[in-house]
């Protein structure tokens, strides 16, 4: 049966409309994206059919442009279209992060983090820099692997912050096993970091880590 001929409430199109993007699920959203299936599959029987071969929607996401392609119903529009739908969402919430001060949309901070970084099969270890308003001046990937195997270092971290010329910095990095709590790498990294930020009087207000489902802030758990 054609989607077209399922009941309104059951359509993915009009159950957005009716109830909001949050009332559907990973493959009413995916077949909302895809539009359309393929000989014999309706749109969200191909989106379930991708979630499973993929492994969920993270995997999906984050698959090589080779690995996006060569599945049942993708190919190149499709990995062109979502890497752009994907970084208007990133440029969206930093221009909201850039209006606001990081204290005022603490929530967006974490949104923003997971967006970036989430869905990133490598460890990435990146800085928000900030002016004195505690706004975002921007945000840059500095570091990649992990960090006990690619050591992050403090002074690349502050001559980047005095060349943004920013009066604190918002650490954070992802967990690629999905699970955000930190290890004691990631505490010692924050340490080293905060007491070198400290020398040119710029303040490390949080350092931030970012999991499949969850991102943990140090300052929350009272590290810094």
């Amino acid at each position: 049966m054609a989607i077209t001929d399922w009941p309104l409430a059951e359509r993915p199109r009009e159950k957005l409309l009716e109830q909001g993007a949050t009332a559907l699920s990973d493959a009413e959203l995916l077949a909302i994206f895809l539009r359309t299936g393929i000989a014999g599959i309706d749109a969200v029987s191909l989106a379930r059919q991708l979630l499973q071969q993929f492994g969920g929607l993270k995997p999906l996401l984050s698959a090589s442009q080779s690995e996006f392609c060569q599945a049942r119903g993708l190919g190149e529009a499709k990995y062109v279209q979502l890497q752009a739908v994907l970084e208007l969402s990133r440029r969206f919430l930093q221009q909201q992060l850039q209006r606001e001060t990081v204290f005022s949309e603490p929530e967006l901070v974490r949104k923003y983090l997971s967006h970036l970084l989430s869905h990133e099969q490598r460890e990435i270890f990146m800085v928000l820099y900030l002016d004195n308003q505690h706004r975002m001046i921007c945000a840059e990937p500095l570091f990649q692997g992990t960090i006990d195997a690619s050591p992050v270092y403090p002074r690349i971290v502050v001559q980047r912050a005095l060349k943004h010329n920013a009066a604190a910095v918002i650490l954070a990095h992802n967990h690629p096993s999905g699970v955000a709590e930190p290890s004691r790498a990631d505490r010692a990294i924050t340490e080293r970091l905060t007491q070198a930020m400290a020398l040119v009087d710029i303040r490390v207000l949080d350092h931030f880590v970012v999991g499949d489902a969850e991102v943990v802030s140090f300052a929350e758990r009272g590290w810094l």
